[in-house]
């Protein structure tokens, strides 16, 4: 895992300078190595920081020549089949090339050589994000790995391109300038992330999953070209017609296969593990590979609602793992969240990046890759909106006169008073009307009583409903996910959304995530069940295999029955959540006053200052909850006061790189 950037630009007054700076700014993402290679002719520059994963010897030192010369490269993530590719390239060769070391990058500048860009890329298995020079087409192409597990921003700013890992490389650039976009605001307030190929700065982009783009020695890029399609390899899926019993032993050979070539480092490796489905399976799968006691990692929080630490403790103790665990307290917690700007880079506000953060803090003080089971939600069908989204809209069924009566009875109490009836009575409910958050989840179904079956998704995926009326001048534009949903389906509800969260949710929320609460602190993550096979095998399936009797991951669960106790597993969908609600009305109301202070609001010119502050004022005196709402506010105004304290520039601390120039 690393960090990458790069610029062309001939006006760059120092090539060296400018690499050393972009390359710092990614400190966080490869502490233990760092190298630039310029080409002065066109004002190319790239720049690399390692964490070193395989290869730990400078044999893996990037930017790294093609033995031919004809390339130079930059990369980030894992080939994970690299090994195979090698033996193939040897096979292939009547003189077996004269390799430098066993890194994975040299596998794939060697892959590249011998098949071209797209074929090597779709022969990988793999996370990455990388930019390659071609010396012999005066060409420099960036790429993104299938599922989107490593980020990649690119753009012009003026007469330069300019790419990187995250956004604070480009801007260590002296030609960055860029203006915040306030239609990219408006899709943060509806999703509570900025959705690719969108980013918080006017003319950044991220490049899309599964896409290459070319850039000519001028800097100007062309359109994204995908190189795997994952509507286009679910629909020619070969269909799964196999039994039940033969479907477990399939998904157990595939799931095994990933997490067995995931855990292939040169350095000590270990998972998280919070007791669900998805985290226990890849733990277990881990364990019946390995020689050794499998390191696993949980933190839990002193509120019993939001703890799981005792369900990951017996999954641990079942297993036989070494594990190792935090109880943290809600001031620990609280502490992150000045560090939350900086470490997301771009208005973020899935408010479990907080204990992402903090269970990944504790894991690096003991390994430096960590295994996830991220991804079984959306390939499995495992949120709870699915089975919602299911009910509801049958319920669209009824009498339009009756759906309003409905919602009209809904919202005769608050959200607050529903939440707090549940809790009452909650022993007395089935297990699957005990879910957290019971009440916001009631009141925001109201709403949901007369609408389309795109506009159902799209409003249970929405915070902000009408985001344009908050963000000032902002046009909310058009994103994959619209453009997905307007794709004609003969699927199902439940598949559509599972192929919608596949596509959006997983890539703009979750993955971003994880990457940068992980990389925050230098370490690694992989996710087996992004396995492109795995992904693959999954669409396979018939939806009865993936959700039965109104429960999702049943073929997860079934797999994971051969290895743990289903009592140990079994339980409502809690999630990584905190109480942000009560610490707004609590602890954080000093600080979130201070950004919502409505002359600030109005100054800054970013937001309905009369409708934010109408909601915070409702939030703190109890009277409904817009907790998660503000949330996404105070995520942007922090993320805007540190641009402002800042000069724009990187503000790492400058270490020394070992540059190689060459014309």
């Amino acid at each position: 895992m690393c960090g990458i950037a790069g610029f062309i630009h001939p006006q760059t007054a120092d090539l060296e300078k400018a690499c050393r700076e972009m390359g710092n700014a990614l400190l966080h993402r490869g502490p233990d190595d760092g190298g630039f290679w310029v080409e002065r002719e066109i004002g190319l520059g790239l720049a690399h920081r390692r964490l070193a994963i395989v290869d730990l010897s400078a044999a893996g030192h990037q930017p790294m020549r093609s033995h031919s010369g004809r390339y130079e490269i930059v990369f980030n993530g894992e080939i994970y089949n690299h090994l195979e590719l090698r033996n193939q390239l040897d096979q292939a060769s009547a003189a077996t090339p004269s390799w430098r070391g066993h890194s994975d990058t040299e596998t794939l500048l060697e892959a590249i050589e011998a098949y071209g860009l797209q074929l090597a890329l779709q022969r990988c298995v793999g996370m990455f994000a990388l930019a390659i020079w071609d010396r012999q087409r005066r060409v420099l192409t960036l790429a993104r790995d299938r599922l989107g597990e490593k980020p990649l921003y690119y753009g012009r700013c003026g007469r330069a391109f300019l790419f990187g890992s995250e956004l604070k490389a480009l801007q260590a650039h002296e030609a960055f300038e860029a203006q915040v976009d306030t239609d990219s605001l408006a899709l943060f307030l509806r999703h509570c992330y900025v959705p690719e190929p969108f980013s918080i700065f006017r003319g950044i982009r991220r490049l899309p999953a599964g896409t290459t783009v070319e850039v000519d020695r001028y800097g100007q890029p062309s359109k994204p070209v995908a190189f795997w399609q994952a509507g286009q390899v679910i629909s020619q899926a070969n269909q799964f017609t196999g039994s039940d019993s033969e479907a477990v032993e399939a998904l157990d050979r595939v799931l095994s296969r990933a997490v067995g070539l995931q855990m292939v480092a040169d350095v000590p490796l270990g998972a998280f593990l919070s007791g669900g489905v998805d985290s226990s399976l890849i733990v277990a799968l881990m364990q019946k590979q390995s020689a050794r006691k499998v390191h696993t990692f949980t933190i839990g929080f002193s509120e019993p609602k939001f703890d799981e630490s005792g369900y990951a403790r017996a999954v641990a103790r079942h297993l036989g793992t070494e594990h190792t665990e935090l109880i943290v307290t809600p001031k620990q917690a609280m502490e992150v969240i000045p560090r939350l700007s900086s470490i997301y880079d771009e208005p973020f506000a899935d408010s479990s990046q907080i204990p992402t953060f903090l269970v990944s803090q504790l894991a690096r003080k003991h390994v430096t890759v960590a295994l996830s089971g991220d991804g079984g939600d959306e390939l499995f069908g495992g949120y709870n909106r699915y089975a919602w989204a299911k009910k509801l809209w049958g319920a669209a069924g009824l009498q339009r006169p009756l759906r309003r009566l409905t919602a009209r009875v809904v919202r005769t109490l608050s959200a607050d008073d529903w939440g707090r009836l549940f809790g009452y009575a909650g022993h007395l409910l089935p297990r699957r009307w005990q879910a957290s958050h019971m009440g916001q989840k009631l009141y925001k179904l109201a709403d949901l009583m007369d609408c389309s079956r795109d506009q159902l998704y799209l409003s249970l995926v929405s915070h902000w409903p009408e985001p344009e009326k908050i963000v000032n001048g902002a046009t909310e534009p058009a994103t994959p996910l619209r453009e997905l949903m307007a794709e004609s389906s003969s699927r199902s509800f439940e598949e559509c959304m599972m192929y919608w969260d596949l596509l959006t949710y997983l890539p703009n929320d979750i993955l971003v995530k994880v990457d940068r609460a992980a990389m925050a602190v230098s370490l690694e993550t992989r996710v087996p069940m992004l396995d492109h096979r795995v992904v693959e095998f999954a669409w396979s399936l018939p939806l009865n295999m993936r959700v039965r009797a109104g429960r999702g991951k049943w073929l997860l669960r079934e797999v994971l029955g051969r290895y743990v106790p289903p009592a140990l597993t079994e339980r409502p969908k809690i999630g990584f959540g905190i109480p942000i609600d009560s610490w707004l009305r609590g602890p954080l109301q000093p600080w979130a006053e201070d950004l919502l202070d409505e002359s600030r609001l109005r100054r800054e010119g970013f937001f309905n200052a009369g409708a934010i502050r109408e909601k915070w004022l409702a939030h703190t005196r109890g009277r409904q909850n817009w907790g998660y709402w503000l949330w996404d506010v105070l995520m942007f105004q922090a993320w805007w006061q540190e641009q402002q304290a800042s000069t724009g520039k990187s503000a790492a601390r400058a270490l020394p790189l070992a540059a190689v120039v060459r014309s």
